[in-house]
């Protein structure tokens, strides 16, 4: 039985946590950015393939106590790395402190790599190569103020890397979010979804992957594959189990637009490459010009971020006119705000049900639940 961490947006440990339950982990515990389980190599196989929300999984190889940047050189150099990968390989390391003594972590990463390059050296004579941009095998150092946990890295490539989206406009929003909120929404394949604010189409390509039932690491590789014990075997049969559940590509009642056409062409490009095309009904409309596809539904929208100059004052200009459509047009439907922005509501005149505090990559941000009840809404006044 391993120890494995996986990491993933905090906000989202308890859905984490559930999809770790789900795939037969044992031992889970969530913490602040992450959970912690158990399980043999198939559980972490099948949590970096079908985990919507995770970040990273990893491995732990060893823990202890610390109080210097030596101790953490002789931690590392007790371990036999070359049973765990071959000095063919290359690798970084990567060193996160909290509350952490220790004046610099730069030199720590530093320590630790001389650590793993001498041990190499005594076992097998030549030592393998850094690369910290694609490496074949990532180390994590976990220092907490005097504990230390080392990591292999199973994932590789963080795991919202899909293989899916080559184009994006602006500070795309990450696909295990986008995943998280989907799930936090309620929505369920077969209900009807609209972002109208759909940007690179981030929230469609994950619908839809939930929708036809598509793992999420499907056309992907992993870190595991680059370890001396990886079961080929295994992961062979884990990988076509998920291929034999996928659902035929059809409709499925999702729906995007964006005012900004380039990010329309963006999203159909996505979703063609995908093999999405059929799946998503894309159209290029004014958020404050849509109309509800069905009578209920889930509205989901990630507004853009007023980052430059004049753009938050824009942003306060059409957050009424988004109020009204709203109002006159979705009644009915459950509908979810991602912003950094703590006014929407108020300047979209609605009152949200919920304000789940969520974080996009550095940004803290609010998920608002705003449910439009039908029938207590002003109606679309008849022409004329």
């Amino acid at each position: 039985m391993n120890q494995y961490f996986a990491t993933c947006p905090r906000g989202l440990e308890a859905l984490l946590a559930a999809e770790l339950k789900d795939l037969k982990a044992s031992n889970i515990s969530s913490t602040d950015g992450g959970v912690g389980f158990a399980g043999d190599w198939a559980v972490c196989y099948g949590a970096n393939l079908h985990s919507r929300i995770a970040t990273r999984v990893m491995w732990q190889v060893a823990s202890g106590k610390y109080a210097t940047e030596e101790d953490l050189f002789l931690a590392a150099y007790k371990l036999n790395w070359s049973q765990w990968f071959d000095v063919g390989r290359d690798f970084m390391v990567k060193v996160t402190g909290v509350k952490c003594p220790l004046k610099s972590l730069e030199f720590t990463t530093l320590k630790i790599k001389d650590a793993v390059c001498d041990k190499f050296r005594q076992a097998v004579g030549s030592r393998p190569y850094i690369n910290t941009k694609e490496p074949d095998v990532r180390i994590h150092a976990y220092l907490a103020a005097e504990e230390y946990q080392f990591y292999l890295d199973t994932s590789g490539n963080a795991l919202y890397q899909r293989g899916l989206r080559s184009a994006s406009i602006e500070a795309p929003l990450r696909e295990n979010l986008a995943a998280g909120i989907l799930q936090l929404s309620g929505w369920q394949p077969g209900t009807p979804l609209l972002d109208p604010m759909c940007g690179s189409g981030t929230f469609l390509l994950e619908a839809a992957m939930m929708a036809l039932n598509i793992a999420p690491g499907l056309n992907r590789s992993f870190g595991f594959e680059k370890l001396k014990n990886f079961d080929e075997v295994v992961w062979k049969n884990i990988k076509q189990t998920a291929m034999n559940k996928t659902k035929p590509t059809k409709f499925q009642k999702l729906y995007g637009s964006d005012a900004d056409l380039r990010a329309v062409r963006v999203t159909k490009q996505n979703l063609q490459e995908a093999g999405f095309a059929e799946v998503v009904q894309v159209a290029h409309i004014n958020m404050t010009e849509v109309v509800a596809p069905s009578d209920t539904g889930v509205l989901i929208a990630n507004p853009p971020y007023g980052v430059r100059i004049g753009e938050d004052e824009e942003l306060a200009a059409l957050y009424p006119h988004m109020g009204e459509t709203l109002k006159r047009r979705f009644s009915g439907w459950n509908t979810y705000f991602l912003t950094t922005d703590m006014r929407l509501p108020k300047l979209m005149r609605l009152a949200p049900s919920k304000r789940t505090p969520l974080f996009n990559g550095p940004l803290e941000c609010r998920l608002f639940e705003i449910k439009m009840v039908a029938g207590s809404n002003r109606k679309e006044k008849p022409a004329g």
